[in-house]
């Protein structure tokens, strides 16, 4: 190729320009060091948008409704605190896992002995079990109200398809894509009406400092239940091994993955809980499932109930495949089973979870709202071991070196495991 000359009273055009001109598009280098860099920052997006998919779930959707409903702005510094323990927990399990290179069952083991592992392993499962009664429940609740009928056919119906979506995975993905759009359709509605419904943002406000309204026990232990998922905190670390994360990479995951991966469901869920404070002021925290439906009805009219419904199915169905995975995978793991989601016992599990949400909707789904807040709060008995695992860990110079917990780290983390210990005593104590 011939080259080119340039002379300063020359015209400049995009084809005269010389080298060092500026133009409107970078260099074919720059495009793609631009498109590299915005690849590398996706491919960090995933452990703890995990976490946050499981949070904003039927179960948080229907405590946060019942507590907006029941309690107005009352209860909401109980989602934000869950919120700032999510992001703590949830942080020190990816870290683990990036030092580690191994996944958190068999570093309990190493750690913490053979007990702690299989105690930590076998109560994540448990954690799951109830998990699934809310995901089977929730997804026939909202396609009852669709379609009419009964909510445990259909939540028999949500189980036995996404039994056989597991034999062919590539659907599940395309229909996990469709639900998530339908979820991401109510969470903008929940938005709208939040703003359109005129709360009192003052009195919200104020919701965000402490305080114990009577008969709101059972409720708050729901919602820690599901918004501090502690559960799901523990399998970011499997997440974060999936995707390869190295140290190098944890601050900006930090800034891409884990704050917003956390932060924005415990939004969604906040207003929501506004949301149904405005709109079904005074409805009891034991509405029906048909009232919780009418908190979107004044943006979208009848509409709303429609959207309320597909969004609340797109939830829990999408989560069902999820939350089985996860407790089948680390069961498998804690008993040495296998570690390939493919592998027949990670398969069997799955099953087993799914059919026990399924029977247990059949056996005490006569009123299918508070089996999803029972279900729920029975999750926070398990989650102290979980909680001190994750703190311990995350201490031990030997394993950590320079990325073990600073001291907010540790105070997080006190609060955390000093949280879900209250929860539990105060559940246990009701339960006897």
């Amino acid at each position: 190729m011939s080259e080119r000359t340039y002379h300063p009273d020359t015209p400049t055009t995009p084809e005269n320009a010389p080298p060092d001109a500026a133009t409107d598009a970078p260099p074919e280098g720059a495009r793609r060091g631009i498109l590299g860099g915005k690849l590398r920052l996706l491919a960090m997006i995933g452990p703890a948008f995990v976490v946050g998919s499981w949070q904003f779930g039927p179960g948080a959707l229907t405590a946060a409704v019942q507590a907006g409903s029941g309690y107005g702005y009352a209860l909401i510094w109980v989602i934000v605190a869950c919120n700032l323990l999510m992001l703590a927990f949830a942080d020190m399990s990816i870290r683990i896992g990036i030092v580690s290179g191994n996944t958190l069952i068999s570093i309990t083991k190493q750690y913490c002995g053979a007990l702690v592992a299989k105690l930590s392993g076998v109560g994540l499962f448990i954690i799951t079990l109830m998990f699934s009664v809310g995901n089977a429940v929730g997804s026939g609740l909202g396609l009852s109200l669709l379609f009419g009928g009964s909510v445990i056919w259909w939540s028999l119906a949500c189980t036995a398809l996404v039994a056989c979506v597991l034999l062919a995975r590539r659907l599940y993905r395309a229909i996990e894509k469709a639900l998530l759009a339908i979820v991401a359709t109510m969470a903008v509605s929940f938005v709208i009406t939040a703003f359109l419904s005129g709360p009192e943002w003052s009195a919200a406000g104020g919701g965000v400092i402490p305080s114990l309204p009577a008969g709101a026990g059972l409720l708050i232990v729901a919602m820690v239940g599901t918004n501090f998922s502690m559960n799901a905190a523990f399998f970011a670390g499997y997440a974060g091994r999936e995707r390869g994360l190295t140290r190098e990479a944890y601050r900006r995951t930090t800034l891409v993955d884990t704050i917003p991966g956390i932060v924005a469901p415990g939004l969604m869920t906040i207003l929501v809980l506004i949301t149904a404070a405005t709109v079904l002021e005074g409805g009891g925290a034991d509405a029906s499932f048909g009232d919780l439906a009418g908190v979107l009805e004044p943006i979208a009219g009848e509409a709303g109930r429609i959207i309320f419904a597909l969004g609340f199915f797109g939830a829990a169905f999408s989560s069902m495949l999820a939350n089985a995975t996860a407790g089948a995978t680390v069961l498998a793991d804690t008993f040495d089973w296998a570690k390939d989601v493919s592998a027949l016992p990670v398969r069997m599990g799955i099953l087993g979870i799914l059919a026990f949400g399924a029977t247990v909707t059949v056996i005490a789904g006569s009123n299918p709202v508070q089996l999803i807040i029972i279900a729920q709060a029975l999750t926070v008995l398990i989650k102290p071991l979980l909680g001190v695992v994750l703190v311990y860990l995350a201490n031990n110079s030997a394993l950590m070196g320079t990325m073990r917990n600073a001291w907010w780290q540790n105070a997080l983390g006190v609060c955390g495991v000093l949280l879900v210990v209250a929860t539990s005593v105060h559940l246990a104590m009701n339960l006897y």
